[in-house]
């Protein structure tokens, strides 16, 4: 009991003439700096970052409201009134819905595009959303939600109160003392990892690896690292067992292999056959000014 991490909620942040929701304030954040790694990445592949910028604004929007819509038909009984399902700003976001529908919406931008532009730009989205769902979970971590079971595990936290989203662990009523697995925290921390690998990946490694690398990496790594940690959430929908997120871990996995043995080798065979990486540059415009 000792050993664990003193855990109080923060869902506002006061900064005395204003108040700050945390978990609106964590996913913005998120979403900038996932943004800018990814804009800048495809840059250096011939990406221009208004482009980048663009997409990735689509694919979150996107994201946001798959997430939502998902989480609000898993926890429909937690609802009080209709403006409950898109409160947003009071946590409640699946991972699962969201990855889908921003997958969606890119789709109709990257079919356009050829093989090795398109690889370079969802490496540098990986690249990105790791450091991105990593702060995110910090306003997931604020609220009180996804926690897991009561444990001595070393890295648990010890509930000191605060407003919470979840007020039970399992069929626990939460009470001050408890101390329990916060999945949260676990996922912050396991996607810095993943960060710092991509990192090292992409721009201390050398040579660089392939197009298509970091998103092989990305599935297999955040597919058996949430696999793992939603197994410990006791308060989540399950379908035959499982959540909604370790179904999408299960695709993940042989999305992963798939990329390592069959695109890149479909990638490295188009630079050998000379295919131009990057966006060609927009023509200059016909009409002639004054």
């Amino acid at each position: 009991m000792l050993a664990a991490i003193p855990y109080t909620t923060f869902p506002t942040i006061d900064l005395g003439f204003v108040q700050l929701r945390t978990f609106g304030l964590m996913v913005a954040a998120g979403v900038l700096i996932g943004a800018w790694l990814a804009a800048r990445y495809g840059e250096e592949h011939g990406i221009p970052r208004d482009t980048t910028y663009s997409l990735a604004m689509r694919m979150v929007l996107a994201g946001v409201i798959g997430s939502r819509i998902t989480w609000v038909l898993s926890h429909w009984s937690e609802l009080d009134s209709p403006l409950d399902a898109v409160a947003i700003w009071k946590g409640g976001l699946q991972f699962s819905g969201g990855f889908v529908f921003a997958v969606v919406a890119g789709y109709p931008v990257y079919r356009h595009w050829n093989r090795l532009t398109r690889w370079n730009s969802l490496d540098g989205y990986a690249y990105g959303l790791s450091i991105g769902l990593g702060i995110g979970r910090i306003g997931c971590y604020s609220v009180g939600e996804h926690f897991g079971s009561r444990t001595s595990f070393p890295l648990a936290v010890r509930y000191d109160g605060g407003s919470v989203r979840e007020d039970l662990l399992g069929s626990l009523p939460l009470q001050k003392g408890m101390v329990f697995h916060q999945t949260s925290l676990y996922e912050l921390l396991y996607m810095l990892v993943l960060f710092g690998v991509l990192t090292y990946v992409l721009y201390l490694r050398k040579p660089r690896p392939g197009p298509g690398t970091a998103m092989a990496i990305f599935c297999a790594f955040y597919g058996i690292a949430r696999f793992v940690s939603d197994a410990l959430r006791v308060n989540d929908e399950r379908i035959f067992g499982l959540t909604g997120a370790q179904y999408l871990c299960l695709a993940m996995l042989p999305t992963s292999v798939w990329i390592w043995f069959r695109v890149r080798t479909q990638l490295l065979k188009d630079i050998e056959d000379g295919m131009p990486v990057g966006l060609p540059a927009p023509e200059p415009s016909s009409v002639e000014i004054p």
